[in-house]
Order: C-alpha cells, then structure tokens, then sequence
C-alpha cells in the first residue's frame, strides 16, 4: 500500500479499553510508587490525585478532540488543525521524542527486574520482540495486551490483599520535610503512569465507530487505572511507608515480603515484567501511529507513512521507532527517560487542551474549566520536574522548533 492509504478499522471498545489499561497498568504501578513517595512522603497519594485529575482533564480533552478527527496522529492532528500548522507539529515532534524516551524506560524496567546483570541487553532483546508482534498487526498487538493486563490486574490484586491484610510492622515514616514543590513533582512522576490513555487516541483510525468507542475507551481506561494506583499506593503506604517505599527499588516485591508473604515475590517481579512489556507494546504502537501522521505531512521522511499491503500496520515507522528505542535502551539511565518523557508529553498534552478550548458546542466541546485547569496544570507540573529534566525537555523541544522554522525559511 502506499502512504496515503488507510489503516483497517478492527478495533472495538474492549481492545480499545486494553490497548489504553495496558499503557497505564505498565511499569508505573511498579516503579514510579517509590520516586513519587521519595519527594512526597505521606502525602502520595495528595500527588496521585494531582495526577488523576491533570489526566482527567487530558483525556476529556482528547476524547473529544479524537471524536473529531478520529484519524492516526493524536494531539499532532489537533493541534495542526485547531491551532495551525507549527502547534500540530510541536506536539507531535514532543510526543514523538518523549514517548520514544518512555519507550526506553519501559524496556529498562523488564531488563532491570528479568536479569538485573544484564539490564540494557534483555531491554534490546524487548524491544526487538514487541516491535515484531507490531508488526504483523495491530490486532494480535491487542490480544497480546489483553492477556499481558489480566495478568498483571491479578497479580497487583494480591499485592494489594496480601498489603492491606498483612503485616504493618516495617512501617515506616520518610523523615524529610515535604512542602508543595515535592508534592508536585511527584505528581509530575506518577502523571508519567497514567498518559497511556493516549494510545487511544493516536489509533483513532484503526478503532470501529470511533466517534462513540474513543471518548467511552479512554475514560474506561482512566478510571480503572486510577482505581488500581489507588488500590497498590494505599497497600504499599500501610506495608511499608512513605520511608520504606521511597527506599526501595522493587517497591510491590518489598511490599508482599514485608507482610508476610516473600513467596509471593517472584510471582510479583514476574507481573513487573509482563507490565512493562505490556506498556512497550501499547507505547511503540502510538508513536509509530504519529510518526505516521507525520509522514504523511512531510514533517518525517516520506517513507515512513508506507503501509504493509497484508498487516495494514505502517511497518515502517514501526521499525524505525523499534531500532531508535532499541539503541537507547542500549544506553541511557532509566530515571533519566522517564524525567525528560514526563517534560515532553505534558508540553504535548498543552497543546491538546488548547486545541480543546477551541472547540464549539455544536463540536462537543468539553466544560469550559477541563483544558484550561489541564492546560495549567501541564505548565506547573512540568515545571515542577527535576531541573536536568526540564532544561533537557526544553532544549530538545526548541531543536524541533528550529527544525521546522529551517525547512520553511529553505523551503525544504
């Protein structure tokens, strides 16, 4: 096929739902708990509700962006045809450049927990795989993830029973002043949990009836994620507190084994590595679906909006997005990534709740108050992030302005 052609419509509300609970239910649940309480302490889960309601705000206002440009792009196409040209390609140069780094952090995470020697080879090995279960089709990519997430669902639910009802004696209290900025950017942290939902969004044109199934998936998806968080944070809090959960590497493993149960430990590092697969499936089929849309629009090389005349997948973004992740996961810091994806894709959900405040009534609009609280709250949480993170978020989003003020003073 060529680069105009269409992608196949396949996927219903259910895999929709799965492709976004597996881009959330990811390796967040499992690493970002102890960061987060690290500069939070007791008042994670203030933070975790900062979050909840900064994704509440993201995802309403994606949704109805989505069901109206129900095509491959995401907040690149919002932004493009909302706010112009310059805005559509800003979001997806950082959704594009951050989601890459999340992509890195998430093979990272299964090489870290799988075979901890060997951390960066079993990641390129990872990445390497899912980029081929991708590549035969964006619904076997679905299947896969809705098996990875039951898994993953039953293995948080016995951390959260063996955490809730087991013992509480190392319980233990971060001694640390907190103030407002701590909570912040822990909220910065665990956001970087829950903007999975965006995947489905960037699938818009491979969803059936999609202006009703992208608005119910993405707040289906939301809401059981934030359930989960809630469940694992309130269970992680009483085993261990705000001090043993900023302290440990493995926070749910450290969990089940402060309450009494260590056998349940390697069950759980299993369910870690399932999870990050799972959410590096989800992660490399959205920024493959932008790096498409880009494409298409010349902002990327032409060829990669090619489409696989049997799988119906852009094949080839998904191999350039796979070697680029592949060679970062070869060698960069895992807490690194996640603090540079954080600062890019809050400035791409910015640019999705302006567009949303553009809308009208009659295009579904969301309440006035979402994309402006969203809006701000993108500004201050990114802010917020650790300065090496900022000031490298800031750099690389001001390289692509450049870039495309280049090609249009040149003409290329």
């Amino acid at each position: 096929m060529g680069a105009d052609a269409p992608l196949r419509r396949g996927l219903g509300l259910r895999d929709s739902v799965v492709i976004g609970l597996g881009a959330m239910v990811g390796a967040g649940v499992f690493a970002a708990l102890g960061p987060a309480a690290g500069v939070a302490g007791s008042w994670l889960l203030v933070a975790l509700g900062l979050a909840a309601v900064l994704a509440y705000c993201n995802a309403m206002s994606s949704a109805r962006l989505a069901a109206l440009y129900p095509v491959s792009g995401g907040t690149y196409v919002y932004g493009r045809e909302r706010l112009g040209e310059f805005w559509g390609y800003l979001a997806g140069w950082g959704f594009v450049v951050g989601k890459t780094a999340s992509c890195a952090a998430m093979a990272l995470t299964v090489g870290s927990y799988a075979w901890p020697a060997y951390a960066h080879a079993v990641a390129v090995v990872a990445v390497l795989l899912v980029t081929g279960i991708n590549y035969v089709g964006v619904q076997k990519s679905a299947l896969a993830t809705r098996v990875i997430v039951g898994l993953v669902l039953l293995v948080l639910a016995a951390v959260v029973v063996v955490g809730i009802g087991g013992d509480h004696a190392e319980a233990t209290v971060l001694d640390k002043e907190i103030g407002p900025y701590g909570v912040l950017q822990a909220a910065g942290l665990l956001f970087f949990a829950f903007a999975g939902y965006a995947r489905i969004a960037t699938l818009g044109e491979e969803v059936r009836d999609p202006e009703r199934t992208i608005p119910r998936a993405i707040m289906l998806a939301l809401a059981g994620a934030l359930t989960v968080y809630a469940l694992v944070a309130v269970a992680a809090l009483l085993t261990l507190g705000s001090g043993g959960l900023a302290a440990a590497h493995d926070p749910l493993a450290r969990v089940v084994t402060a309450a009494g149960a260590p056998w349940l430990a390697p069950v759980v590092r299993a369910g870690a590595v399932l999870a990050a697969v799972g959410s590096l499936m989800a992660l490399i089929l959205g920024v493959s679906r932008t790096t498409l849309a880009m494409a298409r629009d010349g902002h990327l090389p032409r060829a990669l909006a090619a489409v696989h005349p049997r799988y119906a997948v852009p094949h080839r973004a998904e191999l350039a997005v796979g070697a680029v992740v592949a060679v970062l996961a070869a060698s960069v810091d895992l807490r690194t990534a996640i603090g540079f994806s954080s600062f890019a894709v809050l400035g791409y959900y910015l640019v999705a709740n302006l567009s949303a405040a553009t809308l009208t009534a009659e295009e579904g609009r969301p309440a006035r108050w979402v994309p402006v609280v969203g809006a701000l709250g993108c500004v201050v949480v990114a802010f917020a992030l650790p300065l090496a993170s900022v000031l490298a978020g800031l750099a690389v989003l001001a390289c692509g302005a450049a870039v495309y003020h280049l090609r249009g003073f040149t003409g290329v």
